[in-house]
């Protein structure tokens, strides 16, 4: 059983929440809270397997929580969940320690999947692509050659995939994840020779193609 702290302030969200993962059978709620002090209580108190943690909250935001946490080294696998896709929330709290990074319309199969995930040592950012990527996207064919099947990614390359595919450069991506800029190309290069294409715009299609964001 994958124990959950759900920390979100509309009350809404934390009873849907709870209902959806009562229907997984191997995830429990251990503890709510609606605010990010309370928040705080409840993980130190519960010492979850995993934090379902809201953005925007009254006392502390969910980055107020996390940087806390992460000062103190008692940060559990966390899920940031948004209503809106914002960029700089993202990177900030990737930089946090966010081990996941959700808007809040996915399916109960992705939030479940994204549970297990995390709490078994992965991480799971998924930005809705943003507009300066779907407009690349929109005029690139689909019958290009790739790799069939392609070489398997890394967690590390496909971490770095997903934030490919939110359309940050590699120094925005080398800042968040707090490793040198030069290694995330490395990273680059490696996932574009790996599924067979020659721009992160076709490396985002084959990985939309494959299920990896």
């Amino acid at each position: 059983m994958i124990r959950v702290v759900l920390v979100d302030d509309q009350t809404l969200v934390r009873q849907g929440i709870r209902s959806l993962l009562e229907l997984a059978g191997d995830i429990a709620i251990v503890a709510e809270a609606s605010d990010g002090e309370a928040g705080l209580a409840a993980i130190a108190r519960e010492r979850p397997d995993v934090v379902l943690l809201d953005v925007r909250m009254p006392r502390k935001s969910g980055l107020d929580v996390l940087r806390e946490l992460q000062a103190t080294g008692s940060l559990p696998p966390t899920i940031l969940l948004t209503t809106f896709d914002d960029d700089e929330v993202l990177l900030e709290a990737v930089k946090a320690g966010a081990k996941g990074y959700l808007l809040k319309d996915v399916s109960l199969e992705q939030l479940t999947g994204a549970i297990h995930a995390v709490a078994a040592g992965g991480t799971v950012i998924r930005p809705a692509l943003t507009e300066r990527v779907l407009r690349g996207l929109e005029h690139v064919p689909r019958d290009f050659e790739a790799l069939s099947p392609p070489d398997p990614l890394t967690k590390r390359e496909v971490e770095i995939l997903r934030l490919m595919a939110g359309g940050y450069s590699n120094r925005e991506i080398s800042e968040a994840l707090g490793t040198a800029e030069g290694t995330v190309k490395n990273h680059a290069s490696s996932i574009l020779s790996k599924l067979g294409v020659r721009d992160r715009t076709r490396a985002v299609l084959k990985a939309l193609e494959l299920g990896y964001i």
